[in-house]
C-alpha cells in the first residue's frame, strides 16, 4: 500500500477548519481521536481508502493509504484533495 499526504495552508482558527470540516464531511462516516484529528474510511469504486485529517496552526494535514492501483493515480487524488479542501478552508496558495 502506497502512503500519501496532503497539505492544504490555510489562515482559519482550528475551530472554523474543524467546523467546515464537520460540515463538509457529515454524511461521512468519521471516528474522532482527538479534537484536531480526525480517522477518515472512504469507499471509492470499490476500493477502501484509510487516513486522517489533522488540523494544524497554519494547514490541514491529509494523510491516506492507497490500496493496490490507487498508487497510480497518487498525483491526481492529492490534486483533487487540495483542490477541495482549498476552497473548503479558505486556502492562501494558487
Amino acid at each position: 500500500m502506497k502512503s500519501l499526504e496532503v497539505r492544504v495552508p490555510h489562515g482559519l482558527s482550528p475551530e472554523e477548519v474543524r467546523r467546515r470540516l464537520d460540515t463538509a464531511l457529515v454524511h461521512a462516516q468519521k471516528e474522532y481521536e482527538e479534537e484536531d484529528r480526525m480517522r477518515v474510511r472512504l469507499a471509492v469504486m470499490g476500493m477502501n481508502f484509510d487516513g486522517r485529517i489533522e488540523i494544524l496552526v497554519e494547514e490541514v494535514l491529509v494523510s491516506l493509504e492507497l490500496p493496490g492501483m490507487a498508487g497510480l493515480f497518487a498525483a491526481r487524488i492529492r490534486d483533487g484533495i487540495q483542490e477541495k479542501l482549498g476552497g473548503l478552508v479558505g486556502s492562501q496558495e494558487a
